[in-house]
């Protein structure tokens, strides 16, 4: 058994950038072949192809929003005739709009639950028609550790992510039986546009190893769990954070 992905067809949710685009590249160098999506960052997207391309993989930039039903299924459609399967799916296309609960505003709820949650479900759905048919497939959802333990300010963005837990431990049962593991990452500080607004200096000395993490951390802990390596592994939410919530 190794890592080596060769011949698959991967689909990033809000790989652009950050944990997303990190985990686009990991995949790619390991020999798969990336759909790289975007939203509103189509130059940025569409440099990771670039990049991906520079190092030897094989990509493309695919813009679609993860909640509208309509355009993911035709993205996942057109991704299964030419390629003939998908294999893989990372759901890691999310938005934050943290703020106090009695300040937050019902449109900012919509957003962030349509894009963080919603979005993952559909993007599951249209990828999961093609992994039925070859008995073989690998889901990703891209938590938090504020989906397992909480923050203030981040009521809705917490819910999402204790969501997608919910439904990776869901699908894992649906799906484990037609041979799709789906499993979760809950990653802690990462270094992101995200976490920009953070004060990391303040944080970093309470994390046991040292540092704030980089995208390329969650990207390994995603690469492991589409090789074969984790075959026997589904249900589960792999926590990158460090030690920070040991």
């Amino acid at each position: 058994m190794n890592l080596a992905l060769d011949d698959q067809v991967a689909v990033v949710t809000g790989a652009s950038r950050g944990i997303g685009a990190a985990i686009a590249r990991g995949l790619a160098g390991a020999g798969a072949y990336v759909a790289v999506n975007y939203h509103t960052h189509a130059a940025e997207a569409h440099a990771v192809v670039e990049d991906i391309r520079a190092h030897g993989g094989q990509a493309e930039a695919v813009g679609f929003d993860v909640s509208d039903d309509q355009a993911v299924k035709d993205c996942f459609k057109d991704l299964a005739q030419r390629h003939g399967h998908i294999d893989i799916l990372v759901n890691n296309a999310g938005i934050a709009k943290d703020n106090l609960l009695l300040r937050f505003k019902g449109d900012d709820f919509d957003q962030v639950v349509q894009t963080n949650l919603k979005g993952a479900f559909i993007c599951a759905f249209h990828a999961s028609r093609s992994m039925l048919k070859q008995h073989r497939g690998r889901i990703i959802n891209i938590s938090s550790v504020v989906g397992l333990g909480g923050n203030a300010g981040q009521a809705v963005y917490a819910a999402t992510k204790a969501g997608l837990i919910g439904l990776t431990k869901s699908l894992a049962k649906e799906l484990g039986s037609r041979g799709i593991l789906v499993n979760a990452i809950a990653p802690g500080l990462i270094e992101t546009d995200m976490s920009s607004g953070v004060d990391m200096k303040a944080l970093e000395g309470n994390i046991p190893l040292g540092r704030i993490g980089r995208p390329q951390d969650v990207a390994g802990a995603a690469l492991f769990l589409c090789s074969d390596l984790s075959a026997y592994i589904t249900g589960q939410v792999i926590i990158v954070d460090g030690g920070l919530y040991a």
